[in-house]
């Protein structure tokens, strides 16, 4: 039995064995035992003339523009959660006139929503609080691929780093806020990269609502990466799921069809561990007609029985990556065993991450429904920069600027923020606070000429050494030029990196660069009792001025033996 668009204005009602009993929150999970049977009695759909109406049969009941497919509804219990601003909930900042149709089939309901050639869908199942949804974006007719769920203002209080502020004034690109008490605050900010969440949302302890996100293979950016999440002000509160939003973005953007992702209401907790990426199931969608779906039996695994050369004190990490998707695990801290699967076949680059530094790739096929099996990965001492034998290091050598000053800061805050210590500031090697003294980032407009002072042996004076600068991304071509006592080296060539904003909306994730410089023995001073004086400049020709003139973020800085 199933409604379609033609049909008379009627409602479907399903008596099913599957939910949650009433006034509870269904997180997921299977059909209703005979006994709950009532609960379910609502499921279904019916059309009021602008919208298909659509009754899970627990306690939510959420509408669908037939005009273009926006989310116009979205109702928990009796209250309605969607809408701020006037707007609805919706792809991008909404699609304009779709074509949308609606099916039933069995336990399952199926909006269809295509706007040229993007393909939209929300499911629902029978008994469940949740909304399952796809989007299939094959060109760049639609600028980014996202979807925002709008909430009404009041429904939820929040004011973390993650979110607008009450009373905003507006200090960088209309989108930077500060606070009176001259905390900062934007929608881009986000403490968590995309592999250190699987939901994202709000509670008041009795009502959660949250977006789960879907396992990102058609997104860009790598498990790293760190896009909008959420944000609340006065007027409501938005939840993101981005795929693409061409903001920091290392990777060409990929297309074709992403999901599930779910929005999802809650008692108050967390959304139920069933629905996580890597660990939700939707075989009940394989015969549904979703464009661009590929069902379980159509993907392969990648396995991997471990990973010597590591250095235990870091996580390590296992990417896939290819034109057209994307995906990661955990390599166990024990021996660096991994599982990858739900991968789309193909041939991958596979690269293996000590936090998020590259220190190994290869290539890999994967084939539908088979596992491809590595035998224990090999980095090499020279994949690592850390093996290096160095006089003097400062930071680590990991693809972040962790342990730098203001680093843990600078991914949920402005860095006028007042809370950042000074960016000023030079270092002595030796005085045991080296990296926390070193500033996370440098621009030329703000603190360019950051001096390290060193003292070299007489005979680490009487030769010449390799000094080597990392930085994990760069903005308006910023890199480093170095001067040693007298010495000047060559301005070196810029990275590629992204060309939008990047260290003043709480990201320092962008290509992992290394500049070498030969230093020659005679730039040294022969006294040892004398400080060698290192300093470094961003040079670049671009850029404006203060936080957004040419700048860069630090990995890690070394003298080499």
């Amino acid at each position: 039995m199933s409604g379609s668009l033609n049909r008379p204005v009627r409602r479907r009602a399903f008596v099913l064995g599957g939910a949650a009993a009433a006034g509870t929150a269904a997180l997921s999970g299977p059909l209703p035992t005979a006994a709950s049977a009532a609960s379910a009695a609502s499921f279904g759909w019916s059309d009021d003339g602008s919208n298909y109406v659509v009754d899970t049969g627990a306690n939510l009941v959420f509408k669908v523009s037939k005009t273009n497919g926006d989310l116009t509804s979205l109702a928990y219990r009796g209250t309605e959660y969607q809408g701020y601003g006037g707007k609805n909930s919706h792809v991008e900042s909404g699609l304009g006139s779709s074509t949308v149709t609606i099916k039933q089939s069995g336990t399952t309901i199926l909006i269809s929503v295509a706007y040229g050639t993007l393909k939209h869908y929300y499911a629902a199942r029978s008994g469940e609080n949740n909304i399952y949804l796809w989007t299939n974006k094959a060109d760049t007719s639609v600028s980014a691929t996202r979807y925002i769920v709008r909430v009404k203002a009041g429904l939820f209080l929040n004011d973390e780093p993650d979110s607008y502020t009450y009373a905003p004034t507006v200090i960088e690109s209309a989108d930077v806020f500060a606070k009176s008490d001259g905390q900062t605050r934007s929608k881009h900010y986000a403490k968590r990269r995309v592999i250190d969440y699987s939901a994202i949302g709000w509670t008041t302890g009795s009502v959660g609502l949250y977006v789960v996100r879907s396992n990102h293979e058609k997104a860009s950016g790598g498990p790293f990466y760190r896009s909008l999440l959420r944000h609340q002000s006065t007027d409501g509160g938005g939840l993101y799921e981005i795929l693409y939003y061409g903001e920091n973005q290392t990777e060409a953007e990929r297309f074709g069809l992403q999901g599930p992702y779910v929005i999802a209401f809650t008692d108050g907790g967390t959304p139920s561990s069933a629905l996580y990426p890597g660990t939700l199931t939707t075989a009940w969608a394989d015969s549904l007609g979703i464009s661009g779906y590929v069902a379980a039996s159509g993907r392969g695994k990648v396995a991997g029985v471990g990973i010597s050369g590591r250095d235990t004190a870091y996580a390590y990490t296992v990417g896939l990556a290819n034109s057209a998707a994307q995906y990661w695990g955990s390599a166990r801290s024990s021996d660096g065993w991994f599982s990858i699967g739900g991968v789309l076949p193909g041939t991958y680059t596979l690269t293996v991450f000590k936090g998020e530094l590259a220190v190994h790739t290869t290539s890999v096929t994967v084939t539908a429904g088979g596992t491809t099996t590595l035998n224990t990965i090999a980095i090499a001492s020279s994949n690592d920069p850390a093996n290096a034998t160095a006089i003097w290091r400062i930071g680590t050598w990991d693809g972040t600027p962790a342990g730098f000053k203001n680093a843990e800061l600078m991914t949920y805050a402005h860095p006028s923020d007042v809370r950042a210590a000074a960016w000023t500031g030079n270092v002595v090697i030796g005085s045991g606070s080296e990296t926390a003294s070193f500033p996370a980032y440098i621009w030329k407009d703000v603190n360019s000429g950051l001096l390290v002072y060193f003292k070299l042996t007489a005979a680490q004076a009487a030769a010449a050494h390799t000094l080597r600068i990392g930085v994990t991304t760069a903005y308006a071509n910023g890199r480093p030029q170095v001067t040693v006592n007298s010495w000047v080296s060559s301005i070196p060539s810029p990275p590629a990196q992204p060309s939008t904003r990047s260290l003043t909306v709480g990201s320092y994730r962008g290509n992992n660069t290394t500049f070498t410089y030969s230093v020659p023995a005679s730039a040294w001073l022969s006294d040892t009792g004398q400080y060698n004086v290192l300093k470094i400049d961003v040079v670049s020709g671009s850029g404006t001025t203060s936080y957004l003139s040419a700048g860069t973020s630090v990995d890690a800085l070394d003298l080499l033996a």
